[in-house]
């Protein structure tokens, strides 16, 4: 990569290392980076290339690891607090009455507010695979999990052997891989089916898991409000319904859930030993926690997570259930509970490029192409903590997704 200009910051956050006050990143001619570190090291070695001196710190493009961006017609319409069943109950009858118009429109202001927050990578969660065209179209990276659910084995199967017969990936930037739902909306023949036709191809892929107490309570014991919902509501008898009764943990190892090629979304009702077990397993875990807090008004032990060497990733889940679509949003929900700014930095950086297997993006190294992100103003003592709260930010021309 041709070098072609430096850009001179106040402050670099290359999210590999710790933060380089008066640093300078040199860019290629394609946006990707080619240097990085202190100006006084890094000037001299690249004499005669224009500079552009940024007063403010400067950040590698942000990384939403768990996105639902075809429900963000939702905005606003889906009350949280009275549990994960109630929520999702009336998000089934609004999605029995949308629209094709509300759903690209509600896209349009989706992709709009991602840019708008300066974020560079995706893990799109979607039914339809609504969004995909409009990622690819953007130039936004990452991963889109085409999610599968189904209680009955025979009707789940056929779905899932017809919708692996046609998959295709589109594109290199943007890949696309098949993903379970959930442990207990998902039959076990369904997920390993899932899990076996990702890993042939080595596509990383991504489940909800114990994201609230009534997933618990259906897995081990059949019991809790989620049987009587799916009676009631989806009319399968309760005769008819797959549950395990064994503990959650035992019950997604014994269908190849836990590893590094597997995303743990929401880990919010995972206990000590269970996160423990994840660490093991090697397996990556990306927290919500807008979305768990307006759900069921909990958040995840982020604090633990990092106590035990898990790396956690961020998304923002839906605008059914969080506020925005920017994941710097829940960085501060994060930092506001004690997690040190540079940790929930790094969690809706890098930790999310790496879960989502994007090792362009999330840092400022040479080799990476991860857009960059200046928040103006001056560094103060922690760099970290001044990006978390600044009031703005905007990309560098010229590194955006595109």
């Amino acid at each position: 990569m041709r070098p072609s200009r430096i850009v001179h910051a106040s402050a670099v956050l290359p999210q590999e290392g710790p933060a380089i006050l008066d640093g300078a990143v040199v860019l290629g001619d394609a946006g990707g980076v080619v240097d990085v570190g202190r100006a006084g090291a890094v000037l001299p070695r690249h004499a005669g290339l224009p500079v552009e001196v940024v007063h403010g710190v400067l950040a590698p493009g942000l990384v939403n690891a768990h996105t639902h961006l075809e429900l963000s017609w939702m905005h606003g319409l889906v009350p949280g607090g009275g549990g994960f069943v109630g929520w999702v109950d009336r998000l089934v009858t609004l999605r029995s009455e949308e629209s094709e118009s509300a759903v690209e429109a509600g896209l349009g202001v989706a992709l709009d507010a991602l840019d708008a927050s300066c974020t560079a990578g995706v893990g799109e969660v979607s039914n339809a695979l609504a969004a995909e065209a409009a990622l690819v179209a953007r130039g936004l990276a990452g991963s889109v999990f085409h999610e599968v659910f189904g209680l009955l084995e025979g009707p789940l199967l056929e779905r899932v052997t017809s919708m692996l017969a046609s998959f295709r990936a589109p594109g290199d930037r943007l890949a696309r891989a098949p993903a379970p739902h959930t442990l207990y909306t998902t039959h076990p023949s369904g997920v390993r089916a899932l899990l076996s036709f990702a890993r042939e191809r080595g596509l990383v892929t991504s489940i909800h898991m114990a994201e609230h107490p009534a997933e618990r309570l259906a897995i081990e014991r059949a019991e809790g409000p989620v049987p009587g919902w799916f009676e009631e509501r989806v009319r399968i008898p309760r005769a008819e319904q797959f549950f395990p009764r064994e503990p959650l943990f035992d019950y997604a190892a014994r269908l190849g859930v836990l590893g590094p090629d597997v995303l743990l979304v929401h880990m919010t009702d995972a206990r000590p030993d269970e996160l423990a077990r994840a660490r093991d397993a090697g397996s990556k875990v990306v927290l919500c926690p807008r979305s768990n807090v307006h759900i069921e008004g909990r958040l995840p032990d982020a604090a633990a997570m990092l106590a035990l060497g898990l790396e956690p990733a961020l998304g923002t889940d839906s605008l059914a259930s969080a506020g925005s679509l920017d994941v710097l949003d829940d960085a501060r929900l994060l930092a506001s509970t004690g997690i040190g700014a540079a940790d929930a930095l790094r969690m809706a950086t890098w930790n999310g490029a790496r879960a989502l297997g994007r090792l362009h993006l999330g840092r400022i190294a040479a080799g990476a192409r991860p857009g960059l992100v200046v928040a103006p103003g001056a560094p103060g003592a922690d760099p970290a903590a001044s990006f978390l709260s600044a009031p703005e930010r905007r990309w560098i021309p010229g590194t955006e997704p595109s």
